[in-house]
């Protein structure tokens, strides 16, 4: 536990998934199976209403904010990667309900509810054909009105959690061209999944393909429209960096306890005291340090503001930064346990897969930097012209 859980509370909340930790990475191995997921991570978290953190109390939850959920992400992280991505994004996405209050009082009212029984969501946006939605474009999948129903058509990649997803929350595009999120009960006639996850890293999240063939629901399920689009705060997004600063804390461990305990009879004392190894422990400390303040001083800074929707730059520099931090860890890990860390057998092997994984997850580091690229362009040229 480190020294940015600062109250009672939070303190509390870190200890139940300590107490769980252990588990998750003693089955975390099994997660490098293609098709796996670890059922029993997310069934252990349940027992603990951890799908509930961030509902707020009024509706049953637990009502912790960003702060609360960061810090239970990357400790659950350190357990197990693929378990902390996951259930992420259903705590993340009820955050920003919590938040923002950006639902259809209707269909938010229902799914508030149906959370607090048990149910997990995620939102799936990501298409084969037109990529990761923070790309712009409108999704092929659509929604084509019926009488008083939606007939929706269409598939979505990246559906991490999918194996226990009660419901989808789907972007589709409407006859008039505009953006509807619909709420898909996962027993809806015409929902089917296709395991079609076989990426090197974070198998375990099973971020199958969900196929819709002609579903219907109700209008009423429309939870929220893109247009007019109305600015939420996105500070839960700062759970990826965190699920990748987890896994680089959980290297960082192991390969701190090989240095601490391994004796060469050759060198007759621990390689953690050689210089050259002591300065790998004390760069892996440093960037470790340095990226959690980042971290965590973004959210307080995040959760002090007025108006959290100004915060896209901050939390896109610091998605890229700790995660960056997060694989540069887990290479000086590898260096300092040696060519064992390659063995399939060996823990590492599946840090060094699954760290390079947040390179992938939005906001993408060409996307942040070319605005930020754009901004300073502009921002010179009006300078020389006054």
């Amino acid at each position: 536990m480190h020294s940015f859980v600062k109250t009672p509370a939070q303190r509390k909340l870190i200890e139940q998934i300590e107490k769980l930790k252990p588990s998750f990475k003693a089955r975390e191995p099994e997660l490098d199976t293609l098709g796996s997921f670890p059922f029993k991570d997310i069934e252990e978290l349940k027992q603990i209403d951890y799908h509930l953190l961030t509902l707020p109390r009024e509706s049953g939850g637990q009502g912790f904010g960003l702060y609360e959920y960061i810090l239970a992400q990357e400790a659950i992280s350190e357990g197990s990667g693929s378990t902390g991505l996951s259930i992420g994004w259903h705590n993340g996405i009820v955050l920003e309900y919590a938040e923002n209050r950006h639902w259809n009082e209707k269909a938010g009212q229902f799914l508030v509810e149906e959370i607090r029984k048990g149910a997990l969501i995620n939102s799936l946006g990501t298409e084969n054909n037109t990529g990761s939605p923070t790309r712009g474009g409108l999704p092929q999948t659509n929604a084509v009105a019926d009488g008083d129903d939606l007939i929706i058509n269409g598939e979505k990649t990246y559906a991490s959690l999918s194996p226990v997803l009660d419901y989808f929350l789907v972007s589709t595009t409407t006859e008039e061209k505009e953006v509807e999120h619909i709420m898909i009960p996962r027993t809806a006639a015409g929902v089917s999944i296709e395991q079609s996850w076989d990426s090197l890293a974070m198998r375990g999240t099973a971020s199958d393909t969900v196929v819709f063939n002609n579903v219907r629901v109700p209008r009423s399920n429309i939870l929220k429209k893109n247009k007019p689009v109305e600015p939420v705060s996105k500070g839960w997004l700062l759970h990826i960096p965190a699920c990748y600063i987890g896994i680089a804390a959980a290297a960082r461990n192991y390969a701190l306890e090989f240095a601490t305990s391994y004796v060469p009879v050759s060198l007759g004392k621990p390689i953690a005291e050689v210089p050259s190894i002591s300065q790998k422990i004390g760069d892996m400390e440093l960037e470790l340090s340095t990226a959690r303040h980042l971290l965590y001083g973004t959210i307080e800074r995040y959760e002090a503001a007025t108006d959290k929707t100004t915060f896209e730059e901050s939390l896109d520099v610091t998605k890229i930064a700790v995660t960056s931090a997060a694989i540069s860890i887990v290479n000086t890990a590898m260096e300092i346990v040696g060519s064992r860390a390659l063995s399939e057998s060996n823990p590492m092997h599946r840090y060094y897969l699954n760290v390079r994984a947040g390179l992938y997850n939005p906001p993408m580091n060409d996307v942040v930097t070319s605005k930020m690229a754009n901004k300073a362009i502009q921002s010179m040229k009006k300078a020389t012209m006054k």
